[in-house]
């Protein structure tokens, strides 16, 4: 079951499931939606060569610390799974209290960044920006959900 549960999270980022190490092949498929995902960025945004210059830099100092806390969240999904079928009330508690902390880390660094990018492009762009963001992680969120399976009672 643990397997199992690897897997699924291996498939919602498109991780082939015959690879040996699952968290090598995590980090190949990281460096490729990044690029994939730099690049719909690029599009939906229309920036001027302006803004281009100033945002680019900022935005691969967020996407770095993102990273740290997708890390978090890609972690806590292989404690869930290695804990599934033995979970306890205090280990399902603690899991609990992890992904609460890593929400609240994602809160700030949101409010933190936004006031960043505004200092660089106009506000409306950098709202613009933080949609994008929320849309992609509600996606992978999405199908995250209807992946892990819920706790038995």
């Amino acid at each position: 079951m643990k397997k199992l549960f690897i897997t699924l999270a291996v498939v919602v980022f498109g991780i082939n499931l015959s690879a040996q190490n699952t968290d090598d092949y995590m980090e190949v498929q990281r460096g490729v939606l990044k690029t994939e995902k730099k690049a719909v960025v690029a599009d939906a945004m229309e920036f001027t060569e302006a803004e281009s210059t100033v945002f680019w830099p900022l935005y691969n100092e967020y996407n770095d610390k993102m990273y740290t806390l997708n890390t978090k969240v890609y972690n806590l999904i292989k404690d869930y799974a290695k804990n599934f079928e033995s979970m306890t009330d205090e280990k399902a508690v603690e899991l609990w209290n992890e992904n609460m902390k890593v929400k609240a880390e994602l809160a700030k660094l949101e409010r933190t960044y936004f006031k960043k990018f505004q200092k660089i492009i106009p506000a409306k762009k950098a709202a613009r920006y933080f949609q994008l963001e929320s849309k992609i992680r509600t996606l992978v969120n999405a199908q995250l959900a209807l992946e892990i399976p819920l706790l038995e009672k």
